[in-house]
């Protein structure tokens, strides 16, 4: 039987709807805004796949394990850490250096880069770790690409091969303003199986690719439509059709435009979902995490299934460059909605140059 210690960070990932790019340190201002929790939810997607395995649970008391366990028809499991309330970085290293002691076989965590961070402090390589992916950005590769892959991956860890995954460390301040400033922090050690773990993210900077992306924004200005919402989501692509308009772009953000005219910058779930109510007519671009291949679910939360399903899923326009789609093998897509993510079908058409697109596979959310 293998041993698993199996911890939740409650607030990962509420940032990201609300327009806050993160939520370390930002939870009072998440909340004030609407956030509302949901690491618990996609932790127990992954549990309830796996409540019939053979697995000798550890983990912490509620909010940052047991009630998940519970919620998803676990009912066997050891309580091996009680953390503070409200819960912090603190309670997540010292319960993975409880799970160390006890010598687990595997450390699944639910949150998002700083999480990814705070489990390697208190392990490093000793152990193989796994994160079920709830927060906003999520550049390290030590994340599944959705719930369901981390149930796979857990089922099957003992099994498969573990490599040495990239943990990044994020500036978190400086992301809110619109600047990735990101390291490497370290290699942990993660079961692999391909298309069910997610890569680091990869920055593309060659000339031949500036070229692209105002070849891409000569296109979409292009054909962009009077009267109609456009919702422009984050990266540098997508910027350089703001700046082709002459706009500002947010650039780790959400903006819309309507007549070449910003009408919300950085904008969260509740004002688009306000904006779609007066505009009717709307489209939305979006391009994918770089090597990732993440077009919804990370750093465009904003963009809710709500968002989408009132906008139409056939107005979503993807765009990236062909240095980014080569090294891009892959598209996923994990809003949170699975019958949604089934929509998109199994390829999509990515605007790749000026009239250019080339047609890439999609995975799914489960």
């Amino acid at each position: 039987m293998r041993t698993v210690g199996f911890l939740v960070n409650p607030i990962a990932g509420m940032g990201g709807a609300v327009g806050l790019s993160g939520t370390d340190g930002g939870v009072e201002e998440a909340v004030r805004r609407g956030a509302v929790p949901h690491a618990a939810v996609r932790a127990a997607r992954t549990l309830s796949l796996l409540r019939d395995e053979d697995i000798a649970w550890c983990t912490c008391a509620s909010p940052m394990g047991e009630d998940v366990l519970t919620g998803a028809g676990i009912d066997s499991y050891t309580v091996l850490y009680r953390p503070t309330v409200p819960t912090g970085a603190a309670d997540t290293t010292a319960a993975c250096r409880v799970f160390l002691a006890a010598g687990v076989d595997l450390i699944v965590f639910c949150g998002g880069d700083g999480t990814a961070r705070d489990v390697f402090d208190a392990v490093g390589g000793e152990v193989p770790i796994l994160g079920i992916p709830a927060g906003v950005k999520m550049y390290s590769a030590v994340f599944a690409v959705n719930p369901a892959a981390a149930a796979d991956l857990v089922r099957r860890a003992g099994d498969i091969p573990c490599r040495d995954s990239e943990v990044m460390d994020v500036d978190e301040e400086a992301y809110r303003s619109g600047r990735l400033t990101a390291r490497l922090y370290g290699y942990a050690c993660v079961p692999f199986v391909p298309e069910r773990i997610q890569g680091g993210k990869q920055v593309f900077e060659q000339q031949d690719e500036e070229r692209a992306k105002d070849d891409i924004a000569a296109f979409i200005t292009e054909i962009m439509l009077p009267e109609t919402l456009y919702i422009i989501g984050a990266g540098s692509t997508t910027a350089r059709v703001m700046e082709r308009l002459g706009l500002a772009p947010t650039l780790l953000g959400v903006d819309a435009v309507v007549n070449a005219e910003i009408v919300a910058s950085n904008a969260d779930e509740r004002t688009l979902l306000a904006l779609l109510d007066e505009h009717p007519r709307a489209k939305i671009v979006v391009s994918p995490i770089g090597a990732q291949g993440f077009v919804l679910g990370r750093g465009n939360q904003q963009i809710s299934p709500a968002v989408l399903r009132k906008a139409g899923l056939s107005n979503l326009i993807v765009v990236a460059t062909p240095a980014k789609l080569a090294g891009t093998p892959l598209l996923y897509v994990d809003s949170g909605d699975a019958a949604l993510d089934r929509e998109v079908g199994d390829s999509m058409l990515v605007v790749s140059g000026y009239r250019m697109a080339q047609r890439k596979r999609v995975v799914h959310s489960e």
